[in-house]
């Protein structure tokens, strides 16, 4: 079985959507997390799908697009089923993103067995956006809240 990972999700080219990517990078600087592997991913569906097979635990961390929420947002979901059925996860430019790579994952029986969700919202997502500030102080808030949850074991039955 393959180590439990966080994989930050994003493109850093595309403004608010490279929030993942700077939580996995913010913990990897910081040294904070050891005995788990933390990687970035574009957010394709099937590349998804293989990062996480095998692994006891998973923390998934991604910008999302919600419609009356202010940037720098932070949702948390402990179980993909809890996701209401309208979260868009990602402004993806994949036509297989998060949310489908989580649905087609759960119906062939390929989910971690403890999957965690973080998503920041955003609001600038075109090509060659900066980042918002508010959402890069929540992604540096995500990182702490991760590093925290695993130094107190929080996910430690699964890792």
């Amino acid at each position: 079985m393959k180590r439990p990972a966080v994989l930050g999700i994003g493109n850093e080219y595309r403004g608010d959507d490279a929030a993942g990517l700077l939580v996995v990078r913010a913990l990897r600087a910081a040294g904070a997390v050891q005995g788990w592997d933390l990687l970035e991913l574009s957010g394709e569906g099937a590349g998804l799908i293989d990062a996480w097979e095998d692994r006891p635990c998973v923390v998934l961390v991604d910008a999302v697009a919600l419609a009356g929420l202010p940037a720098g947002t932070v949702l948390r979901y402990d179980d993909p089923a809890s996701l209401p059925p309208d979260t868009e996860l990602r402004c993806s430019s994949h036509a297989f993103g998060v949310g489908a790579a989580l649905a087609l994952a759960e119906v062939l029986g390929r989910l971690p067995p403890v999957l965690v969700l973080y998503g920041i919202n955003g609001q600038a997502f075109a090509q060659g956006a900066t980042m918002t500030p508010a959402v890069d102080d929540a992604a540096a808030r995500v990182a702490a809240d991760i590093a925290q949850a695993i130094r107190e074991k929080e996910w430690n039955a699964h890792a």
